[in-house]
């Protein structure tokens, strides 16, 4: 038998599964929304919902002290969302304490991102641990042995945060930035 037959089929079976995958009409291709294939239509993705966890003093000494911040993200989109890093500062009757960040975006071609993937059917927890020296501030460190000690904190804080976010596909969406501000 002649292989070019064979070949011809096989060319002619993968056009056909091609042609019912992109008229079917299916979300096969398309991140979100209506389905079908969209290429010049911007998708709409709320934003993350950001709560305000916990702050705690893990340790201190004269010189330093080691705190803990966290926070739960939440997900109201139908998809999963990649969370690529959440800038945060910490104020203590308004001065900075601390300025942080949580994730990376890539900079590069090769370099590679820190993100955290955030589906749609659980809240993450995401924090971290920072270290502030001790400046000479005495009020702010005596606040901060007595949370250490009382186990609840005695900071009069405020805390911003912006969260940088896009959907689970590269190929789709843009990024959101959410601004966020919680105080006691």
């Amino acid at each position: 038998m002649n292989s070019k037959i064979f070949v011809g089929a096989a060319t002619g079976v993968l056009a056909a599964v091609l042609a019912v995958i992109v008229f079917s009409g299916n979300s096969l291709i398309s991140d979100i929304g209506d389905g079908g294939f969209s290429p010049f239509q911007e998708q709409e993705v709320l934003p993350l919902e950001i709560e305000f966890h916990n702050l705690s003093v893990l340790e201190i000494n004269e010189r330093q002290a080691t705190l803990d911040i966290d926070f739960i993200v939440s997900n109201p989109n139908f998809k999963s969302v990649m969370l690529q890093r959440l800038k945060y500062s910490v104020f203590h009757d308004d001065t900075r304490i601390v300025a942080g960040e949580v994730g990376s975006s890539p900079t590069g071609f090769v370099d590679t991102s820190n993100y955290y993937l955030i589906l749609n059917e659980r809240p993450s927890e995401i924090g971290e641990k920072f270290v502030i020296k001790n400046t000479g501030d005495a009020e702010l460190w005596e606040k901060l042995e007595i949370s250490l000690a009382e186990g609840k904190n005695a900071l009069n804080w405020r805390i911003t945060v912006d969260a940088f976010s896009n959907l689970s596909s590269l190929t789709s969406g843009q990024e959101n930035i959410s601004s966020f501000e919680f105080s006691k």
